[in-house]
């Protein structure tokens, strides 16, 4: 394990937290421990970013606020952002489990350890789950796709892209500069509102998100296939549905196989198993254009056939976009987490939402 200079930052008023900032194997990471720590450790993990995320001393706001939520309860955080950027689930494991190490031998084997993230980074809390069951006390992965990225990868992002060619041939090849081929996507969008409006009730998303989730798609698709040295996902034998004419667009629209090689990358990073040992609670938004419900939904049918169900509850808010959960109602979770790893006290089911 390779380890770049890190340093401390100690703040001048007593109970401000500690705060260290460093690297391990190209890895930055950033570590908090506060003044009044109770000895148990809160590992977070960020969600998908083309590169790889760096730390400063002094952190946006909405992280700060997020942060202190374990930071005020006595927990300490850290975080790795990772060593390589998109989809980087096999360097990520690597990375988060590197700096779990590096804090116990630097601060002492926690008491215990947690686990939290948003989107891909609750999708790396349920692999953490599943890859180290005696590792951590309970997992609170956060709008995350919690499915095998084979499965809604290839039924979201790629379907989308074909559907969307299909309707609009060739828009989505018309540029590499990502502000151009924005435009062009909604121009194509704004010129054939009935194709729009197809497209858009397949989606499953609103009017005015229509073309960032079609660009996010895309993106996402062309990172992996060059991540997974090819193509790794194959429609050949799916039917589609929804449009106004799901007999032409199934005889029309592209059939694609994967490569191989490609296919074997994506289902090896990763396929969940659903074997968790401890507790793990998810909390989605109720509609989440980049995230759909039904993604995260799968994960009880996958912790069903691993024998594992009474490990997984699935909680909601009722609030519009992907990841729109709020400090508090993570607070909140994180405590009902907590009472049901270690007092046995199940936590409700179905809307949590805190209204402020």
């Amino acid at each position: 394990m390779r380890l770049a200079a890190t340093f401390f930052l100690l703040l001048p008023l007593a109970a401000e937290p500690k705060m260290e900032l460093g690297s391990i194997n190209e890895a930055a990471f950033r570590i908090d421990v506060p003044d009044n720590w109770n000895g148990s450790l809160v590992m977070y993990c960020h969600g998908y970013n083309p590169k790889p995320v760096t730390y400063s001393a002094d952190p946006a706001p909405n992280a700060k606020q997020l942060m202190a939520q374990f930071l005020d309860r006595g927990f300490a955080v850290a975080q790795s952002g990772y060593s390589a950027g998109g989809w980087a689930i096999a360097e990520a494991v690597v990375d988060i489990e590197s700096l779990r190490r590096y804090f116990a031998s630097k601060y002492g084997a926690p008491k215990d350890t947690w686990i939290t993230g948003h989107s891909m980074g609750g999708f790396l809390t349920m692999t953490m789950m599943e890859k180290f069951p005696a590792t951590y006390r309970g997992g609170l992965p956060l709008c995350g796709p919690l499915a095998s990225a084979a499965w809604f990868m290839a039924r979201g992002a790629f379907d989308a892209k074909l559907v969307f060619d299909y309707f609009f041939p060739g828009v989505s090849s018309s540029s590499r500069d990502p502000k151009i081929l924005t435009e062009n996507i909604r121009k194509a969008l704004e010129a054939e509102p009935t194709k729009a409006a197809q497209l858009q009730r397949m989606a499953r998303v609103k009017s005015n998100e229509l073309t960032g989730s079609i660009v996010f798609g895309l993106a996402v698709v062309a990172e992996i296939s060059q991540r997974a040295g090819g193509n790794p996902f194959d429609n050949r034998s799916i039917l589609y549905s929804g449009s106004d004419d799901d007999r032409a667009l199934n005889a029309g629209i592209a059939r694609v196989a994967a490569d191989p090689k490609a296919a074997a990358y994506l289902r090896a990073n990763y396929a969940p198993t659903g074997k968790i040992e401890q507790p793990m609670l998810a909390v989605h938004t109720d509609y989440d254009p980049i995230v759909p419900t039904w993604i995260p939904n799968l994960y009880t049918e996958i912790a069903a056939q691993a024998g594992t169900s009474d490990k997984f509850i699935q909680q909601y808010v009722k609030r519009d976009g992907h990841c729109q959960i709020t400090p508090a109602e993570t607070g909140r979770a994180f405590d009902e987490l907590r009472a049901w790893a270690e007092r046995g006290e199940r936590p409700p089911t179905g809307d949590r939402t805190i209204v402020q």
